[in-house]
């Protein structure tokens, strides 16, 4: 359902260029004041307007650097007088968010674990309430949409109009070449259910290496989304988090400048691109590939059932079964019987196939 109700105003400040991507940038952890200084200089020479660094890190486990904690907030406010850049850190208790307000940072955000707990993001929201400062909510870590929109609506309530999402991947336990899986279907239906929400993609996040930063960097901007936050440090190699994920601001230079903006097309009034919809239909692609691998796999343990059992790899009557309620099904859902009549023959052959092949597999000697 679409949030017609919810009415959000300029995420980007008014001295910020809204040429897409709009690029958020700075190291993953403030580790020093030099560090801090050293970044926020380059940064800024390049034309980058915000700044980013996490002061407080919440570590999956603990004995890893967790920041340097309200410390740094001090080396945040030297990066501001110093290059007039925006700030940005990430809060995760209502003591992080005094401490950031009191600070001057210009922005916050709520991080991907905090985002799950929906008690901690209306702690939060609470104490925000009657503050103008932008908000960026990171995706949950598990591909949970409605959490994530749950977050959004709690701000939105406390009277935060300038929200915007970032799109940085989801665990999953497949095997995958990303840290967390982009899951594109869904911040495009979060996108699609709250209009005039500004998106930005964390390349960083759901890459876990810089090896494929500029491949989903460049699928963010294909999608129409407005923004990228990209981790970045002096000495990326020796940076104490996420040293792998980083790049030194030479780097993000040049993956910023081969970056290719594409026109949207507009349709009835909504903004929508090709590539959106084309990378939609990706996704669900490889979500029926997925399934249909499972499937597969629970059948061959059928037939392995099946044999030790001595039943009969067919059975008419299951069949006839299956295919009458899928048609059924597809019915309801307004597809063309004939169409999902071809498709379930073919899955069925595929399972037969293999369910006759372990009946007939020669059992190796011991």
């Amino acid at each position: 359902m679409i949030r017609t109700d919810i009415v959000l105003e300029n995420f980007i400040p008014a001295d910020v260029s809204p040429e897409r991507p709009l690029v958020i940038a700075g190291p993953c952890s403030a580790e020093s004041e030099e560090q801090m200084i050293t970044t926020a200089r380059q940064l800024s020479a390049m034309g980058i307007k915000i700044f980013r660094a996490g002061i407080w890190k919440p570590r999956t486990r603990p004995n890893s650097f967790e920041g340097h904690g309200s410390a740094a907030l001090a080396w945040m406010k030297k990066v501001k007088q110093e290059t007039g850049m925006y700030t940005s850190t990430e809060v995760a208790n209502v003591k992080h968010v005094y401490e950031a307000l009191k600070a001057g940072i210009d922005i916050i955000w709520i991080g991907a674990r905090t985002t799950t707990n929906p008690f901690a993001v209306q702690e939060i929201a609470d104490s925000l309430r009657g503050m103008d400062i932008p908000v960026m909510v990171k995706n949950p870590v598990s591909p949970d949409l409605e959490l994530w929109m749950g977050a959004i609506e709690r701000l939105y309530q406390s009277g935060i109009k300038k929200i915007a999402a970032v799109h940085r991947g989801f665990s999953s336990y497949e095997k995958s070449k990303y840290r967390n899986d982009p899951h594109w279907q869904i911040p495009i239906e979060l996108k699609r259910r709250i209009p005039g929400l500004v998106m930005i993609t964390d390349p960083s996040h759901i890459c876990g290496n810089r090896t494929f930063l500029y491949e989903v960097a460049q699928q963010a901007m294909d999608l129409n989304f407005e923004g990228l936050i990209i981790e970045t440090h002096p000495d990326p190699d020796h940076a104490l988090s996420d040293a792998a994920q980083q790049i030194t601001p030479v780097q993000l230079q040049e993956l910023i400048g081969h970056i290719v903006i594409r026109a949207a097309e507009v349709r009835n009034g909504e903004l929508r691109t090709l590539d959106e919809m084309r990378a939609e239909i990706d996704n669900i692609d490889e979500t029926i590939l997925r399934c249909l691998h499972k499937r597969m796999q629970i059948s061959e343990q059928i037939g392995h059932y099946k044999k030790q059992n001595n039943i009969a790899v067919f059975q008419h009557s299951r069949w006839d079964k299956l295919l009458r309620e899928r048609l059924e099904t597809a019915g309801r859902l307004g597809l063309t019987p004939l169409f999902v009549e071809e498709i379930f023959k073919l899955i069925h052959e595929e399972s037969v196939n293999r369910q006759a092949a372990i009946m007939t597999r020669q059992e190796q000697p011991h």
